[in-house]
C-alpha cells in the first residue's frame, strides 16, 4: 500500500469523524440553531449568522482536535 495514500485515508477519516462530532453536539446543544423570538420581542441570545459561524469553525477545530488525540491542555 502507497504510504501517502494511507496517510490521506486516515486524516480524511479523522476529519469525518471530526464533522459528525460537530454535528451531534451542534444538533444536542442547539449552537448554530437560529431562536425565534416572539413578535415585538428581541432575544438577548441572539447572534448574527457571522457569529455562529464562527462559533461552528471553532467547535469544530476542538471536535477534530479532539479526535487526533491532540485536546487542549487547560
Amino acid at each position: 500500500m502507497d504510504q501517502p495514500t494511507a496517510l490521506a485515508n486516515s486524516a480524511r477519516r479523522s476529519e469525518d469523524i471530526a464533522l459528525d462530532l460537530l454535528k451531534f453536539v451542534a444538533t444536542t446543544t442547539g449552537v448554530g440553531r437560529s431562536t425565534a423570538s416572539s413578535p415585538g420581542f428581541v432575544s438577548a441570545s441572539a447572534s448574527k449568522p457571522e457569529d455562529q459561524v464562527t462559533h461552528l469553525l471553532e467547535l469544530y477545530t476542538r471536535c477534530l482536535r479532539a479526535v487526533e488525540g491532540k485536546g487542549e491542555a487547560r
